[in-house]
C-alpha cells in the first residue's frame, strides 16, 4: 500500500549538539519520564475527551508492551505487567508534559490474544479496542509491539486491517520488535528482514529494555509525533503490512 503524503511539514535530523545541549534522544528521554497515570476505563466510553495527541501501544499479550513503557518513561512499574497476560482489560491513559502541562497522552492498550482469557471476554474487548482505534479523534500514532520469535500473527494482521484506513489518512505507525536481547545477531538481522516484508515496507525497529537496543531511537520517534513542528526525525506516514498467511499457531 503506498504512503500518503506527510500532512506535517517534512522534518530533518538536526546538527549535532553544540557542547551542554542535550541530544534529541535525551531530550525525548527527559519529556517520557514526566509521565504520570491518569486514568482507566473499561469502555470507550468512560475516557475523558482530550485534545491533545495521543500515541497507542498495542500488542499480543507477552509481547512484553509493559516492560518497553516502563522503560521509556524510566519508571518501574508505571505500566502494570501482569502475571496472567491478558486479564488485564482495561484501557490505561498517562499525561506527559514537563512543568504540569500536559502536551502528550501514551494509551496502554491490553494485550489481545491470550489463550487463557474466555472466548466471550475476547470478543468483548476486540470490539473495544476496535472502537477505540476508530474512533479516538486526538489518536495520532499507533506502537505495534511483537515478539521477533514468532513474528506478526493472525490478530496482529486483523489490527492493521482496522487501522488500515487511518493511516491512510495520516495516522503514523510503527512495528517494534521486543525482546531483541533474545536473539543472536543473526536472527535479529532475519527477524528484522522478515518484520519488514510484512510490513510492506515500512518502519520496523528492534527494541530490548536490558540492553537499551532502540529506546532513545523509540523516544524520539514518541517526542517527533508529538511534537511534528519541533520533530528531529523524518515520520511519515508508514505503509500497512500486506496480506499475509494466517499464523497457524495464532
Amino acid at each position: 500500500m503506498t504512503a500518503t503524503a506527510n500532512p506535517y511539514p517534512k522534518a530533518h535530523p538536526k546538527p549535532a549538539s553544540a557542547a551542554g545541549e542535550k541530544s534529541p534522544g535525551a531530550i525525548a528521554m527527559g519529556w517520557l519520564h514526566t509521565a504520570k497515570f491518569l486514568t482507566t476505563a473499561p469502555q470507550l466510553h468512560f475516557l475523558p475527551a482530550l485534545d491533545v495527541p495521543e500515541i497507542a501501544f498495542v500488542g499480543r499479550s507477552n509481547a512484553g508492551k509493559s516492560t518497553c513503557i516502563n522503560t521509556l518513561t524510566q519508571q518501574k512499574q508505571l505500566a502494570f505487567a501482569s502475571k496472567r497476560p491478558g486479564r488485564t482489560q482495561h484501557i490505561n491513559l498517562f499525561t506527559l508534559g514537563k512543568q504540569g502541562v500536559m502536551d502528550a497522552v501514551l494509551t496502554d492498550l491490553p494485550g489481545y490474544g491470550y489463550a487463557a482469557v474466555p472466548k466471550q471476554d475476547k470478543i468483548r474487548w476486540q470490539q473495544v479496542m476496535a472502537n477505540y482505534l476508530i474512533s479516538r479523534e486526538n489518536l495520532k500514532a499507533i506502537v505495534l509491539m511483537c515478539d521477533p520469535r514468532h513474528g506478526m500473527t493472525e490478530l496482529d494482521e486483523v489490527l492493521l486491517d482496522v487501522i488500515r484506513p487511518r493511516v491512510e489518512e495520516g495516522l503514523k505507525f510503527l512495528v517494534v520488535l521486543t525482546k531483541a536481547d533474545k536473539l543472536t545477531r543473526a536472527e535479529s538481522t532475519k527477524a528484522l528482514s522478515i518484520a519488514k516484508l510484512q510490513a510492506g515496507g515500512g518502519e520496523v525497529r528492534l527494541f530490548s529494555a536490558p540492553h537499551r537496543t532502540g529506546v532513545e531511537e523509540l523516544a524520539t520517534y514518541l517526542w517527533d509525533w508529538a511534537h511534528p513542528q519541533s520533530a528531529t526525525v523524518a515520520t511519515a506516514p508508514l505503509p500497512l503490512p500486506a496480506a499475509t498467511q494466517a499464523d497457524p499457531q495464532a
